[in-house]
């Protein structure tokens, strides 16, 4: 398969961007947890003679990982730009592409669960924009709150998928004569030595 610039850069820019949004929930979930460092900040600030309620500590736990938390915002914008800069390209792109019907029963299975994980991000985008928005929407927090669990429930499917499909690429490209990171890369078939 050859694949145009316009769609190796928009793959690029989605790796990166759901990269940096996996990281971010990697981070808040763990070493910003503000459960955990909530804990942290009473004990050590009890150790040094101030102490504070819980509600107080994770007031400021959750106030140290606001900034950080400020990049999966940005990253969500982005994300929702190359969700509708897809649309485009499957309309518009002159990728080479394969018939569904003439390919094989494992490559139909990649292709659709390709299916899945596009209509998964295309979900994550949309419901990251109304969890942003809810009250500029007109929206109840409990429907925001409801949103945001799908959200974080549908997130599972870009986490699972993430490893698998960098997985199958590699080994993809061992198999392929042609070298499908080559041409994902730089739009040429690898050379044969």
């Amino acid at each position: 398969m050859k694949y145009t610039l316009k769609f190796r850069v928009w793959h690029w820019l989605n790796a990166i961007v759901i990269l940096g949004l996996l990281g971010t929930v990697f981070l808040r979930k763990t070493f910003l947890s503000y459960k955990t460092n909530a804990e942290i900040l009473m004990t050590k600030l009890s150790d040094m003679g101030t102490d504070i309620t819980i509600d107080d500590a994770k007031i400021l736990a959750k106030a140290i990982r606001n900034v950080m938390w400020e990049w999966h915002i940005i990253l969500g914008y982005v994300l929702a730009f190359l969700v509708l800069y897809r649309i485009y390209l499957f309309f518009a792109d002159k990728s080479k592409k394969e018939d569904f019907a003439s390919l094989t029963l494992h490559k139909k299975a990649v292709k659709i669960s390709y299916c899945v994980v596009y209509a998964a991000i295309f979900f994550m985008a949309i419901s990251g924009l109304v969890i942003h928005f809810y009250e500029a929407l007109g929206l109840s927090k409990e429907f925001a709150g409801t949103v945001k669990e799908l959200h974080e429930a549908v997130f599972n499917i870009i986490m699972v998928f993430v490893p698998l499909h960098i997985a199958g690429v590699v080994v993809a490209d061992a198999k392929d004569e042609h070298g499908l990171i080559s041409t994902m890369v730089n739009g040429k078939e690898k050379e044969n030595f």
